[in-house]
Parts: C-alpha cells; structure tokens; sequence
C-alpha cells in the first residue's frame, strides 16, 4: 500500500533582511517582518487532510512557524472573513493535533524515515529566504525526495529551499535543467518599491543562476502551475489550491 505521510517544511524565521537598494546581501537596512503565507499553507494542506493524508510539519530547529501578518489581512482574502478564518481555524487545530506549534527538526529526521513519505511541500511566504536556501540538513531531506523522485511541491518563495541541495551529497544543485515556477522577480520588485522600501533576495534569479529553467509571465502570474518530472511549483497565493490538487495526483501516481 502507497505511503500516505506528507512532509511539510516550514521555516524557523519570523523576519528576512532588506538591503539597501543597489547593495543586496551587503548592507542591510533591517529586518521586515514575515512568516508563512497563510493561505499558501492551508489550501494544499486542507486538501491533503481531506484526502486522508497525514502531515508532519518539519523546520531547521523546531521553532513554532510564524505567519507573515500581510497574509493574515482580509485585503489577502479579497474580504473574505469566513474563508480567513476556516484558514485560521485549521492552523489552529494543526497546533493541537499535528505538532504544528514544534515542527520536527531538520536533523532529527533520519534517512530511514525519509522512506516512509509519499512526498514533500514547501509553502512560500518571505521566511524562506532567511533560513532554507542555505541550510544542509534540508539539502540532505530534498536530495531524497530527488533522488526517490517523490512528488515535490513548493510555492511562491517556497522554491528558494532547492538551493539547499547544493550544500548536500554530491554539493551539486539538484533541480539544474528543471522547469521551476517562484514568485517572480518582476513581482518582486514591485512589492520593493510598494511596500518594502528596500530590495530583497530574488528567487527567480537564484534558481536561473544555478541552472533551473525559470518559466514566469502572465500566465504563471496568474495561478498556472509548472511541472517538471516529480516537482510541481507555482507563483503566487492563486496557484495554492491547483498546486494542492496536483500535487496529490502525483503522490497517487496520476
């Protein structure tokens, strides 16, 4: 009987640095509050749950994940309050029924373990950027799910983390040549001069420079999804929920 374990990686993070425009990864100008997008945890999440799927939450040192606040607005929900607060309720019970609140460590998930997941998912939300991308334990954890070719999702920033399989095994970037979908530079950018007032690690241009083949645009943009061989990733919050979907049809073998 196929496994039905999802692994879910969150990261430790409730900040990611801003710099000073023109000086990226230089001079810092501070830290800008941030966490897990909300409703790109718990789209895929509850279609996971409803299938039956049993989810652990896993993080570099086991800190309780952290919400981005600009994904907790109802400006992020186009105003929806119930659909906010079904997600809200959901995180909730994950806290009191699936350890959510002290996801397992990174280092405390042995390679022996790793064989009983179907699969693994990776959220976005800016927290990423801070923690996942250089971290060799994750590199260690995706690398299987490579070399498995296990269906592997990750959305919006999500996608950074690949980067921490150059820091593992072979120290080669595992996903070279990969059709790869991330919240994309141009969006970026935009939130930069919108928002942030200050410039940010950019996904989109890290994964091209270590060979992924970024597919961005429009379409993308506006919730299409990418697949290539076990990875599905997706742009934005729009993309969660047909990510989600995919992402199950593969662990099925769909």
């Amino acid at each position: 009987m196929a496994s039905k374990k999802v692994l879910i990686i969150m990261s430790d993070a409730a900040s990611f640095p801003l710099y000073k425009p023109g000086t990226v990864q230089a001079e810092t100008i501070k830290q800008q509050p941030s966490g897990y997008f909300l409703m790109e945890l718990a789209k895929p999440l509850t279609r996971l749950l409803e299938e039956g799927y049993e989810v652990t939450f896993a993080s570099p040192t086991g800190k309780e994940p952290t919400p981005d606040p600009l994904s907790l607005s109802l400006a992020a929900f186009a105003g929806n309050f119930y659909e906010r607060k079904r997600e809200l309720d959901l995180i909730e019970r994950m806290k009191r029924e699936n350890g959510f609140s002290s996801p397992k460590k990174f280092s405390d998930i042995s390679d022996d373990e790793l064989k009983t997941y179907a699969g693994v998912f990776i959220p976005g939300g800016h927290a990423p950027l801070t923690d996942l991308g250089d971290n060799a334990e994750l590199g260690r954890i995706l690398n299987h799910f490579h070399k498995e070719q296990k269906p592997t999702a990750a959305l919006c920033h999500g996608p950074y983390a690949f980067l921490s399989t150059k820091l593992a095994g072979d120290k080669e970037f595992a996903y070279k040549g990969y059709k790869l979908t991330s919240w994309s530079d141009a969006e970026e950018k935009f939130m930069e001069t919108a928002v942030f007032g200050g410039e940010v690690k950019k996904v989109e241009a890290s994964l091209r420079e270590e060979g992924a083949e970024m597919v961005e645009g429009v379409m993308t943009a506006l919730g299409w999804i990418t697949e290539d061989r076990e990875v599905v990733t997706g742009d934005n919050p729009m993309s969660a929920d047909s990510l989600g979907k995919r992402f199950i049809e593969k662990m099925k073998g769909e």
